[in-house]
């Protein structure tokens, strides 16, 4: 069918209704085409800047951990907190860089619904029941159950800090030679238990969670954390 063929209302208000609304739509496609170039564009600078941090962490890996890093082996504990920190800031900065193109999108489209997933079955489960309140107008009237909304959220207890105070008595034998005393700490004449620098450990070599920034989560609740335990 031409444009010749089309069927047009010979009322004059109507085409003109019409029209405005044909300008409208063109306005909006014509700022949606922009809004998709300038994210076209965004994201391209977005890569490319995520490609030069990541060269840059794998030439900074190789430098820590080849077989030329006698050099770096030498550095201070300062020289390596600081060279933690930047590794760190440009892991963060490749982070943030590919959440903002994996999440462009033109302007008025909606996100689509993610499936809520259960929590993992080992978490211990907390069962709470908010009751309604009473209120005077209900007194007198019995409450019969039809239902219930059940809602689950993540909780997390806070790690706190204790002091475990061991004693190990001595003991000697009546009328015989030898003492006998329970064996010492894993870290013998050590302030920390066996527990304190498993964490660290963990902390660090699997969290990736530098000393320098546990000292700092440590300092919080007045717990000074040395480099050396």
């Amino acid at each position: 069918m031409s444009t010749d063929d089309l069927p047009l209302p010979d009322d004059m208000d109507l085409l003109k209704s019409m029209i405005r609304e044909m300008a409208a739509k063109a306005v909006r496609t014509e700022g949606l085409e922009r809004e998709i170039e300038a994210l076209k564009v965004s994201n391209a600078a977005a890569e490319d800047r995520i490609r030069e941090l990541t060269a840059i962490l794998k030439a900074f890996d190789r430098s820590r951990f080849g077989r030329r890093s006698e050099k770096l082996g030498a550095m201070s504990e300062d020289d390596e907190a600081q060279q933690a920190f930047v590794f760190e800031e440009i892991e963060i900065g490749i982070a943030a860089l590919q959440a903002q193109v994996g999440n462009g999108r033109p302007a008025g489209e909606k996100r689509a619904p993610r499936p809520r997933k259960d929590f993992a079955p080992h978490l211990e489960r907390i069962e709470v029941v908010i009751e309604p309140e009473d209120l005077p107008e209900h007194e007198g009237k019995q409450k019969v159950l039809i239902g219930e909304d059940v809602s689950q959220r993540l909780d997390v207890v806070p790690a706190k800090f204790r002091v475990i105070v061991t004693r190990r008595p001595k003991y000697a034998f009546k009328n015989a030679d030898g003492v006998i005393q329970a064996p010492a700490h894993l870290i013998e004449g050590g302030i920390p238990t066996e527990a304190l620098p498993a964490k660290i450990a963990v902390s660090k070599y699997a969290d990736g969670l530098p000393l320098y920034r546990q000292k700092g989560i440590y300092a919080r609740d007045g717990v000074e954390l040395e480099r050396r335990l």
